[in-house]
């Protein structure tokens, strides 16, 4: 965790997990449980809605810089790019990305393997082999910049 980063309330972390610089994950009103190698970039928040949408994110999981997960559910091996919004009630399948300034509104499902993208978002196509290549570099490498900035001690 970084020393700007904040996690208050009822949050549970897997192993490996990293907050970086100015990320909130804040269980106050709801939980949030995150899994193994998952990582939540600077700025970057987490956070649910009162008694009715708390929030679900997989295993090597990549929440960008500056995105809002709200009340929903990623599955495993998911990135959401930098800037997107993901809103309360939406499931985000296994192996999916969605874009850099994303809108995922409220109540959306997308199936597991898919690229979303644009405001609000919409299915683009498949995920590619490049795009899992990204989706899986990026969940291991996060594990490795927090030994650098030996943000787990």
């Amino acid at each position: 965790m970084a020393e700007t980063a904040v996690i208050i309330g009822e949050v549970s972390m897997g192993k490996k997990c990293s907050v970086w610089y100015n990320a909130v994950v804040r269980g106050d009103v709801n939980s949030i449980a995150i899994g193994d190698y998952s990582n939540i970039q600077d700025g970057a928040v987490i956070h649910g809605t009162y008694e009715r949408a708390k929030t679900i994110i997989g295993s090597h999981v990549s929440i960008g810089h500056n995105a809002l997960v709200h009340g929903c559910t990623l599955g495993d091996f998911v990135l959401v790019g930098m800037g997107a919004i993901v809103m309360d009630d939406a499931i985000i399948g296994n192996g999916s990305f969605i874009a850099a300034g994303a809108v995922v509104l409220q109540g959306t499902r997308v199936e597991p393997g898919m690229l979303y993208a644009g405001v609000p978002a919409k299915p683009i196509r498949a995920v590619d082999e490049k795009l899992r290549h990204i989706i899986e570099r990026t969940a291991q490498n996060y594990p490795k910049y927090a030994d650098w900035f030996r943000l787990d001690q």
